[in-house]
């Protein structure tokens, strides 16, 4: 038996992962990212294959990781992580261009630092590809904590709340709401990309 409740235990930082290709700027919301290696320092991400961004990273072998900070609010998680950059231009609203030395963009705010990194290694991991990469720029922005997985389900995360008589069903992940008698067997989240097992009847 796998009790989800016990997984969400694992503690998390959330990310945002920008890529560009060609003259095309993307980036989604991931929350896997960790320091891997010293000498050469090296970076492992985990990015989920339904996304753009993990698209343009596989054949590019760059990116770069930019932790959010407790001073975040839900607009960047709507903005990079409710639509798909197939869709969208991302960055069409953003005010202020800032780059690395690697050329792709980096966040004005929400984030408190800048990770540049050149993919060597790649594994498959079903659902989502981890993405091992060699450190080839780094910056510190703010001195905001970088955010947890916990703090945005706790502070920034929206409640759901029920209406009316239809029956809701919430996913526990992201807090998107479905609505209606079952949720279909190969519903997909449309949010966070989890499937129906995720989701749980609203009291």
């Amino acid at each position: 038996m796998i009790d989800k409740q016990a997984i969400f235990s694992i503690s998390y930082g959330l990310y945002i992962l920008i890529a560009r290709e060609g003259e095309k700027d993307n980036g989604c919301i991931i929350n896997v990212a960790q320091q891997v290696a010293d000498q050469p320092l090296r970076l492992a991400v985990c990015v989920n294959k339904k996304n753009l961004t993990h698209d343009m990273v596989i054949r590019t072998g760059r990116f770069n990781l930019c932790p959010l900070s407790e001073e975040a609010t839900m607009k960047p998680f709507e903005h990079f992580g409710f639509q798909s950059g197939r869709d969208v231009n991302k960055f069409a609203d953003c005010q202020q261009e800032l780059r690395t030395e690697n050329g792709l963009l980096y966040l004005p705010k929400f984030i408190n630092a800048v990770i540049s990194g050149r993919v060597v290694q790649t594994v498959d991991l079903g659902s989502h590809t981890m993405f091992v990469a060699e450190a080839t720029e780094a910056r510190q922005l703010t001195d905001s904590p970088s955010i947890t997985y916990s703090h945005y389900q706790q502070h920034i995360k929206p409640k759901p709340v029920a209406e009316g008589t239809k029956k809701k069903w919430v996913c526990e992940v992201c807090g998107y709401v479905y609505e209606g008698d079952e949720v279909p067997d190969d519903f997909v989240c449309p949010w966070c990309k989890h499937p129906k097992s995720d989701f749980k009847l609203m009291e």
